[in-house]
């Protein structure tokens, strides 16, 4: 994870990431008088404390990551893909915006079974077919037009810059781009992009994106027009066609952001803020600290057996909730307030065995599922204190 404070004084900690299977090691806090940008790539950390330093909020900055993650973190930073944002503005307001990924139009409930109606392996994770429409360009658009104070030209260009020229790879991105050398060999436009002469890029090398560095372009000169009206989008389209994916033109024209209402929630004094269902994060976040509110946390001690039991046993019991009762809204009544109740924190607690460990599988309904690398997460907090308290991106 890369930390780039802005200047002094203001302290801030960021978590610990999972990425390409490499657990960042913790590092001491990071000061900043001015603004904090933490992200897990370098170059785009320092794309974000440039745009503060231009007067940027963190609005401003986090549109300019977003797009940067495009280039120099493909594994999970994207224009085709989707994600979460949310912000609390200076003045006391919050917001949510919902970009992820939507189901084609010609989705259908059985379009990843056989005939048999068995589930084929992979069907739902690769090829055009697993393709959602893309929301990553609506969600950005609309946070730097409706939050933002900078012109679009101005927070894509260091994007299109290093999409153009190219950028020296280190270590933490080659590691991510080798995880997936087997897929590149697979397609020739992957090949000629990620791979040299057919070999997998080494440390030093340089990854040039002539083709995305034209898509930047045309966003930036357009905004959502650029991406999904144009020749972009008839690319896109005819892809996904040629690939026997199910996207078409219509499914571009719908697509649109929402806003939501954030979850909050209340910890030994802290006011937590964050990601409401689809997202699963915040109601997941204030369940646990729900459950560890009736602990003696301090007193047990930072990573203390008993407290990382306690955390352990806590999170066990809201993933297995998590993955039971929350889906997305437009389709699943969310039991939110009975998830987040403190009674329920209470009797989940109970179930506890302070000595023993628990067991997923004996903890009806549900598992603690395995994620993958393909998710990136980074917070910006600006001078003016308008702070995106974590910002998704898949």
């Amino acid at each position: 994870m890369k930390y780039q404070p802005f200047s002094r004084t203001l302290i801030a900690t960021a978590l610990v990431l999972t990425v390409s299977g490499v657990q960042a090691a913790s590092q001491a806090p990071v000061a900043g008088e001015n603004g904090m940008v933490v992200t897990a790539q370098h170059l785009a950390t320092h794309v974000g404390v440039d745009v503060l330093k231009a007067g940027g909020n963190a609005v401003d900055a986090a549109v300019a990551v977003g797009y940067a993650l495009a280039v120099v973190y493909p594994a999970a930073g994207n224009l085709g893909g989707g994600g979460f944002m949310t912000v609390q503005l200076a003045d006391g307001r919050k917001t949510f915006l919902d970009f992820r990924e939507k189901a084609p139009l010609a989705a259908t409930a059985d379009m990843y079974l056989d005939k048999a109606g068995n589930v084929v392996e992979g069907l739902s994770a690769k090829g055009h077919l697993a393709v959602g429409v893309p929301g990553t360009v609506s969600g950005m658009e609309l946070a730097l037009s409706k939050y933002g104070t900078l012109k679009r030209a101005q927070v894509i260009a260091p994007a299109i810059k290093l999409a153009e020229n190219g950028f020296a790879l280190e270590q933490g991105d080659i590691d991510l781009l080798h995880t997936a050398t087997g897929e590149f060999e697979k397609d020739k436009d992957l090949r000629a992009i990620f791979l040299h002469n057919g070999q997998p890029l080494q440390v030093g090398q340089k990854l040039v994106q002539k083709d995305l560095a034209k898509t930047l372009k045309e966003i930036s000169a357009k905004g959502s027009d650029g991406f999904y009206k144009g020749w972009v989008a008839k690319a896109l389209v005819d892809s996904s066609q040629a690939g026997k994916g199910i996207i078409t033109q219509a499914d571009l024209d719908k697509y649109k952001t929402r806003e939501l209402a954030p979850i909050e929630c209340d910890y030994r004094g802290y006011h937590v803020v964050s990601a409401p269902p689809p997202s699963s994060g915040g109601v997941v976040i204030c369940q646990i600290m729900n459950i560890l509110e009736g602990y003696p946390m301090a007193d047990l001690g930072y990573h203390s057996a008993q407290g990382l039991h306690y955390q352990i046993e806590a999170m066990r019991h809201a993933y297995v909730d998590r993955n039971s009762y929350l889906g997305d809204p437009d389709f699943v009544k969310n039991p939110i307030e009975h998830l987040l109740d403190k009674n329920y924190a209470t009797k989940l607690r109970d179930a506890i065995e302070p000595n023993k460990a628990g067991d997923s599988q004996a903890i009806k309904p549900g598992v603690a599922p395995h994620e993958g690398n393909n998710t990136t997460h980074y917070s910006i907090v600006d001078k003016w204190l308008v702070d995106l308290a974590v910002l998704q991106i898949s």
